[in-house]
């Protein structure tokens, strides 16, 4: 029978002291909610059906995607209010499951497995150390599960039960339809708890299945900044273990910070502090070294990224060298064998084979052919104050230190440009081009002498 998927999105979640929904803050540089969905995903769903409530022009925005049917909670009246509007649009035969948009680190396979061992009605269970704030699993004497009672309902008795409720229930829509619209208010907030249908069930002698999970963290959910911290941990060191598996050196686990997606070659090796971001690639042999930042960009074999280096929106080839301290922008292109040294930024621009810059210099919008040496100092002026303008640099030409190449502009191939120059005109090929002003020695000149204060004038 076809599943049908409901993650419950709602909730403002206020304890996150934050103008942004609850399901939108970042874990591993994705939202809550973008995780549940992908686990979601994973699984042989007919239609994904997400109910969204607080900020809900913020939630649309950020993750409105072709395969969700959105569906509005106006008021909140709890979890089975949520439920009951989005089974409105599902057939009466279709299996349902339900999870939650703050639960973000739910596993495909437990889920699966799930689905599959529940007929009319399941709950999602799991034995914690510490129950506090959770739902507990109320059993009958043989063992079968009779009712869920919530934290702030339950007596002291009751709270002293480890077998919680994770929220994540399964069942038959008809089956659903029919135990919430029995469901009453008779609790302590006036809400419509999705879980009042289990004690329902059993009355009715439905027989609700059970899946005790095992790893606390895949139904830990997120309420604050502490928790959110404290799963963004958790969820980079499976990131880390997943890399090291696959061959990845990792200098120090648990000083990597990956909030994108990372493809590694064989053989990488990434120190510590490193931050990757977006969608990044590091081909076989790629060396990274500390405090290194990587935004989508794809880096090529045996390339050495350094210290401190910064690297957004960049293709390289093979056997680069960049940094320490190195800044490559967006719409950068860098052939093989090409060097951009310590203080370098360089943006939309490409480098041809075994040329380099290796300090201090600003390169944009430019064209650089191979074989190039760009001196220590060197611009490429290419921002007029209104517009941006091209320099194109031949293969094989040199640029000496200090000078400035204003754009629009183009050194021919071989040229050679004396330090200090200032160029507004093109360079000829293979010429030597000096552009300098006048020196001047002006005898008998002196510093400006400090002034000094009025306070020490007056003793």
């Amino acid at each position: 029978m076809a599943l049908n998927i409901i993650i419950l999105a709602a909730g403002q979640g206020s304890r996150m002291k934050s103008a942004l929904p609850k399901v939108l803050q970042p874990l591993a540089g994705k939202p809550l909610l973008g995780h549940v969905i992908d686990a979601a995903r994973q699984l042989s769903c007919e239609r994904l059906h997400i109910v969204y409530g607080y900020g809900g022009a913020q939630v649309l925005q950020a993750l409105d995607r072709p395969f969700i049917h959105w569906v509005e909670q106006v008021e909140q009246k709890g979890t089975g209010h949520a439920v009951g509007l989005a089974l409105e649009s599902i057939d009466d035969g279709a299996d349902v499951l339900v999870l939650y948009g703050d639960v973000p680190l739910i596993q495909p396979d437990t889920l699966s497995t799930f689905v599959r061992q529940t007929d009319s009605l399941g709950v999602l269970t799991a034995v914690l150390k510490d129950p506090q704030g959770y739902g507990r699993i109320l059993r009958n004497a043989a063992g079968q599960i009779s009712g869920i009672v919530e934290q702030c309902d339950a007596c002291d008795a009751e709270k002293q039960i480890d077998e919680i409720n994770t929220g994540i229930m399964a069942g038959k829509a008809d089956v659903l339809k029919r135990l919430l619209g029995q469901v009453g208010k008779g609790n302590n907030q006036g809400e419509i708890y999705l879980t009042d249908i289990i004690a329902l069930a059993q009355q009715q002698g439905i027989q609700v299945d059970a899946l005790q999970v095992t790893a606390e963290l895949e139904i830990t959910g997120v309420n604050d900044k502490k928790q959110l911290a404290s799963l963004e941990r958790a969820k980079q060191a499976m990131i880390a273990d997943q890399l090291m598996q696959q061959g990845v050196t990792l200098y120090d686990p648990a000083r990597l910070d990956v909030r994108g997606e990372l493809v590694c070659g064989k053989d990488v090796v990434i120190d510590v502090n490193c931050v990757v971001e977006g969608k990044v690639e590091l081909m076989d042999g790629v060396v990274v070294g500390p405090n290194v930042c990587l935004k989508d960009c794809s880096i090529g074999k045996n390339a050495r990224v350094k210290a401190n280096s910064v690297i957004e929106g960049v293709v390289t080839g093979s056997n680069v060298i960049i940094g320490p301290f190195a800044r490559l922008r967006p719409g950068t292109r860098l052939s093989d064998d090409v060097h951009i040294g310590n203080f370098v930024e360089v943006k939309n621009s490409s480098v041809g084979q075994q040329s380099k810059i290796n300090h201090l210099s600003y390169v944009g919008d430019s064209e650089v052919g191979a074989r190039v040496n760009i001196g220590a100092g060197t611009i490429t002026c290419n921002y007029d104050g209104v517009n941006k303008h091209k320099t194109t640099i031949g293969d094989n030409a040199f640029i000496g230190s200090g000078t400035e190449l204003i754009a629009p502009l183009t050194v021919g191939e071989g040229a050679t440009v004396g330090a200090g120059s200032t160029l507004t005109k093109d360079v000829p090929a293979n010429e030597l081009t000096i552009e300098r002003g006048q020196q001047k020695n002006i005898s008998g000149w002196k510093r400006p002498a400090k002034k000094p204060s009025k306070e020490s004038s007056d003793t």
